[in-house]
């Protein structure tokens, strides 16, 4: 059986972590299927958004598959940390927007995963954590960058330093997440209806507002703007510009086509 599981749901392609019985644990064949994916995904036009979620009510994604970690040579888990950031990358750098539904747990890599998305929403029950520093290492997958980008050094160094774990409701007050789904099982129907706005928005402006946002955290002010202004004009010569404003015009909805 695939590590993961790939279903295309109008304009969104649903990635489904489907190792159940290891809590979706991120394996070495995993991460080449997520490299694998990368291509077919970012090259169909047809294509608004990617939702990563997890198979079963238990876990997202409880990180590493520490059981074939024990495996490995100490040069071979140098080797998985580089493809950690080569396979799992692309996501992070995405002209698609990338969602994380996270239906449970979302412990060391599952949270550094969950990290690489654009946008997070969990269900009830899911936890978040970066347990690493108990396990005498630190993360090793973007968490001691990407974490305290999103919710802040202080809160970032307590959950790393004390590995604090976190409840959806908490993760929402930090920051680290956008929205809590009312249930599991509502949790996929009400990402999608989240993000409609995304799944029938003008892919060129997302993709450059992505990337205008994606440049504030490295770029000084005045080269950011500099972006930005670039980045805007790239979307006023598109084709989908020029529909929003003939659907505006009309009073109907713009129907973009990424043009």
């Amino acid at each position: 059986m695939a590590a993961l599981g790939l279903e295309l749901r109008g304009p969104a392609a649903i990635v489904t972590l489907q190792r159940e019985s290891r809590r979706n644990a991120i394996s070495r064949e995993m991460l080449a299927e997520f490299a694998a994916l990368r291509e077919p995904l970012l090259s169909n036009r047809c294509l608004r958004a990617i939702v990563i979620t997890g198979a079963g009510s238990s876990a997202f994604c409880a990180g590493a598959d520490l059981k074939e970690r024990l495996t490995l040579t100490h040069s071979e888990v140098q080797a998985l940390l580089r493809a950690y950031r080569q396979d799992l990358g692309w996501l992070d750098t995405s002209p698609l927007p990338v969602v994380a539904a996270v239906n449970g747990v979302a412990l060391g890599g599952g949270l550094e995963l969950a990290l690489l998305c654009d946008l997070r929403i969990a269900a009830p029950e899911a936890v978040f954590g970066l347990p690493e520093t108990g396990l005498g290492i630190i993360p090793g997958a973007g968490g001691t960058q990407r974490l305290p980008r999103v919710v802040g050094e202080a809160r970032a160094t307590e959950m790393i330093l004390l590995g604090r774990k976190l409840t959806a409701a908490e993760a929402l007050a930090f920051g680290l997440i956008h929205r809590v789904s009312s249930s599991a099982e509502a949790l996929l129907d009400e990402t999608l209806a989240w993000i409609e706005p995304v799944l029938h928005g003008a892919p060129i402006a997302q993709a450059a507002a992505l990337e205008a946002i994606g440049a504030a955290a490295t770029t000084q002010l005045d080269a950011g703007l500099e972006l930005e202004l670039a980045l805007y004009d790239r979307c006023l010569v598109s084709d989908d510009r020029q529909e929003a404003l003939l659907a505006f015009a009309e009073k109907r909805r713009p129907e973009f086509r990424g043009r």
